[in-house]
């Protein structure tokens, strides 16, 4: 190995809490608690999980966003996507959702199931102010259609964004996120098996570990947290007790101000007064 190369560990923690959204769905937020809790260029991070359909069969009734991309990555259950555009996504388990607000977006979110484990994320991720007002855009992945690669150790890698080269082969998945760069993987490692990814050094990222136990170096990762990475050019997870599953998100930083009101994020509040008086009057897609 190149020893030139800088190994990244775990900068700090963002502990998830208990949340709500939409019409009083259950959920627990990491980034995005707060604007100390952002990890540029990402705004938010939520989980949800429950078997329990008073959790979420309510969904997200119909609601606007501005500004930012959206992605939603389902690994269990069934849910319907419905927007001001006519898009119908129908996403199903391993399948994506990823959505870009842009100028304007108004839509829905809805289980199409009534009983059963509904578990997944939503990410959101910040535009450049020159792309704030793009128009919007819409992308239905499906599970097929998710790349997915086994390592000599046994480690799996679904690849969502992004492009990776490891072990002689490359993996890209379906969405290039343009300006932010963004990688998003979803990775299984076998219980005593470590990996050791590359991430190019000018990405912020962090790790959501959300099944089993893990490491980076000397800090061990605890469940429903975002494990924010120092810069570097690559990170070793390590799985020394029992299997681990986790997302590594990667993204260039856009180092811009941030204005946030809900679902409108900006440069400036006056930007985000627009967006709601644009809202109220029914011009915010036009």
């Amino acid at each position: 190995m190149n020893t030139s190369l800088q190994t990244r560990t775990v900068a700090r923690l963002i502990q998830a809490i208990d949340s709500q959204d939409g019409a009083g769905v259950k959920l627990k937020r990491s980034l995005g608690r707060g604007a100390t809790t952002r990890v540029d260029p990402f705004l938010m991070l939520d989980a949800f999980s429950s078997a329990n359909p008073d959790d979420y069969i309510a969904g997200f009734p119909p609601h606007p966003h501005r500004g930012f991309e959206t992605v939603t990555y389902m690994l269990d259950g069934h849910m319907i996507h419905r927007d001001h555009m006519g898009n119908e996504g129908d996403l199903r388990a391993g399948g994506v959702q990823w959505m870009t607000a842009g100028r304007g977006v108004i839509h829905e979110e809805r289980p199409k199931m009534s009983e059963g484990l509904m578990r997944g994320f939503q990410l959101w991720i910040n535009l450049p102010a020159s792309e704030k007002m793009k128009p919007a855009a819409y992308q239905n992945i499906e599970p097929e259609e998710v790349p997915v690669v086994t390592l000599n150790n046994g480690s799996i890698i679904k690849a969502i964004a992004g492009t990776l080269a490891l072990e002689g082969q490359t993996i890209s998945g379906p969405i290039n996120s343009g300006s932010t760069q963004a990688i998003y993987l979803d990775v299984r490692i076998p219980a005593g098996q470590k990996i050791t990814l590359p991430i190019a050094n000018h990405l912020s990222a962090f790790v959501y570990l959300f099944e089993g136990s893990a490491a980076i170096g000397e800090q061990t990762l605890t469940g429903n947290s975002a494990a924010v990475l120092t810069a570097g050019d690559l990170v070793s997870i390590s799985a020394p007790d029992q299997p681990a599953r986790f997302l590594l998100i990667a993204g260039k930083p856009i180092g811009e101000p941030i204005a946030q009101y809900g679902p409108f994020v900006m440069n400036t509040m006056e930007e985000v007064e627009q967006a709601m008086q644009d809202y109220q009057n029914n011009t915010l897609t036009d």
